[in-house]
């Protein structure tokens, strides 16, 4: 450019001609920088944030990080609050008056248009080692005042030499995943599972290096070049990264390494599911039914939700589709980490039925598992035709179970355990008695034993059959006990909502998911129960909260009031109300078998 010119030594010797016109006048300087517009949240932001989730879990869709659900951290946000920031009003910088302007002389305002155009030209030519650095996204303008040097986001150098390499229009680039993914900014291709149902199948469960995929049988991936771009060959030149949006793409890698885990995590917990079954491949249902009856004796005895209930021979099988990509009943299937935690917690609860010499809780108040297993495949017209009777009989709530081949679901085996509360007629006080007592010392066993809470014991959940027996025997922390049964036998099914602590795990169902589990109608003596054990565990479901099991005590003593009809007298039901104002002080199942009410009932021998 040559020389640079004082323009402003010539405009003060032409003016000192015409004396000091513009001596009062002060004199203005401009500096001219860049002003950043307002910055996006960084990309390491926006990756930690896509992260964060609850656990979740609601019984109509994904609840919990893993099968174990076991003291997992659930998601919190933290405020931060900055250090030593003075908050209190400031002051304004006193105004500076102009210079009062001499009578008689008019004075024109400074003309700045060569300045502007002088520095237009520098910045044309100088705005490649003056501007940030060409790796911000930020665009920029010219501003008066201070320069203000902008913070800059990190990009990897592997990245940084891939963009390069793209300008240049050279063969390769860095070999990193991340490479691969940009390669393919332009959404051609997909990064998709690949779901290998033969291969799937064929894992053996006993095998740990079958257990998990590795990602290249998962994914498909695109070859990548070598990493041959020295720091060095590079060029210094500006890139327009606009070109390629970073922030999606990698969030789209984010969201690449979600889908892996999440398979990954579905086929652990499928073959963990196999596992505690006793299983290394899904069973069909024919091989399942043939060791409890006949096949063409199943009859269709009963339906829920989420699965259907038949009789086989003496004992009872509950048929639960999981894992599927569409909904059964109006609801999203069960996954197997779900299932998983049932079966555990069945298997957990049938220890109290095992008469051991040392046992310190013993009971056998919950329902006995005989066997449970996998199955795979469509409805067996066997079992189409028991489902179709009692649907012309009784009028099913549910779908026609037309399930395609690779359909799966767990199957519980149980005992016959008689009729559910609801259905069962009681006859007298001793019965509804009776009733109370073993509802109550079997939840104060389950509770010294495993921390216990069902949290879901309506009447649906209470079955009930005769039998010749007077007593049954019962041990709560070490204390042997018999108590009166008047010939009943209760029995605790459905642990689909319970939470127990094995020793090794903590096997719950995070409620917070399923917030329509908590709407249902004023007065209804089922849903407020819902709603007085959200209020006592405050939505911390992982924790135990002995006081839930007190709370359906106080629901059953409801129900023997306003629901069920026996033979009693208005003496029996003022010790009923006695009892449930009395509940209200309990803080657990222990306190409530001690109460008066159960006093004659319980016994230390057999009489």
């Amino acid at each position: 450019m040559g020389e640079r010119v004082d323009l402003w030594s010539e405009i003060i010797e032409s003016e000192e001609e015409g004396g000091d016109r513009f001596t009062d006048i002060p004199v203005v300087e401009a500096v001219y920088q860049r002003r950043n517009k307002l910055e996006k949240p960084s990309v390491a932001a926006d990756l930690v944030w896509s992260t964060k989730g609850a656990r979740t879990h609601s019984i109509n869709g994904p609840k919990r990080d893993s099968w174990a659900r076991s003291l997992s951290t659930r998601g919190r946000e933290s405020i931060a609050v900055g250090a030593y920031v003075n908050n209190q009003p400031q002051k304004k910088p006193a105004r500076r008056k102009k210079p009062a302007i001499p009578k008689g002389k008019v004075v024109k305002a400074p003309d700045f248009q060569k300045e502007k155009e002088y520095f237009h030209e520098v910045d044309a030519f100088e705005l490649l080692e003056e501007s940030p650095s060409p790796k911000t996204k930020n665009s920029s303008t010219w501003t008066m005042g201070e320069q203000v040097v902008p913070e800059m986001p990190h990009l990897a150098t592997r990245l940084e030499k891939w963009l390069i390499s793209k300008k240049l229009n050279r063969p390769c680039g860095p070999s990193s995943t991340l490479s691969k993914i940009l390669e393919n900014s332009n959404l051609t291709t997909r990064l998709e599972p690949i779901y290998d149902d033969d291969a799937f199948d064929s894992l053996d469960v006993k095998t740990p290096e079958n257990s998990s995929a590795s990602s290249a049988s998962i994914f498909k991936l695109i070859q990548s070049c070598d990493d041959s771009l020295a720091a060095e060959d590079v060029p210094d030149i500006k890139i327009k990264t606009e070109e390629i949006d970073l922030e999606d793409e990698l969030k789209r890698l984010s969201l690449t390494s979600e889908l892996a885990s999440t398979h990954l995590d579905y086929k652990k917990s499928f073959l963990d599911l196999l596992s505690a079954c006793g299983q290394r491949q899904p069973s069909n249902f024919m091989e399942a039914f043939s060791k409890f009856c006949e096949p063409e004796s199943i009859v269709k005895i009963g339906e829920g939700t989420y699965g259907e209930a038949f009789r086989a021979g003496s004992s009872v099988c509950k048929i639960v589709p999981i894992d599927g990509d569409f909904r059964v009943n109006g609801e999203i299937q069960k996954r197997a980490d779900e299932l998983l935690e049932e079966v555990i917690l069945s298997w957990t609860l049938n220890q109290l039925r095992e008469c051991e010499t040392e046992a310190k809780n013993l009971c056998p108040t919950f329902i006995k598992t005989q066997d449970i297993k996998v199955c795979q495949g469509p409805y067996d017209p066997i079992l189409v035709k028991a489902w179709e009777e009692w649907d012309a009989k009784h009028g099913s709530e549910n779908d026609h179970p037309d399930f395609p081949e690779k359909q799966c679901y767990v199957m519980f085996v149980l005992e016959h355990g008689g009729k559910d509360l609801e259905s069962f007629v009681l006859l007298n006080f001793d019965e509804a008695r009776s009733l109370l007592v073993q509802v109550t010392a079997g939840l104060a066993v389950a509770e010294a034993a495993f921390e216990f809470e069902h949290r879901d014991l309506h009447w649906g959940n209470i079955l009930l059959s005769r039998n010749n027996s007077s007593t049954l025997p019962f041990i709560i922390e070490g204390k042997e006990v018999f108590i009166k049964t008047f010939g009943l036998q209760i029995s605790i099914i459905d642990f689909t909502l319970s939470r127990i602590n094995t020793g090794e795990k903590i096997l719950f169902l995070d409620l917070t998911s399923d917030p329509y589990l908590f709407k249902g109608p004023k007065g209804d003596k089922q849903s407020e129960t819902y709603r007085k054990m959200k209020a006592v565990t405050k939505d911390y479901w992982e924790g135990s909260f002995a006081r839930t099991n007190v709370l359906w005590l106080i629901y059953l003593v409801d129900l023997l009031l306003t629901k069920k009809s026996f033979e009693r007298s208005s003496k029996d039901e003022r010790e009923l109300r006695s009892l449930k104002k009395r509940m209200e002080k309990y803080k657990s199942t222990k306190e409530a078998v001690s109460d008066p009410f159960f006093s004659d009932m319980l016994m230390d021998q057999i009489a």
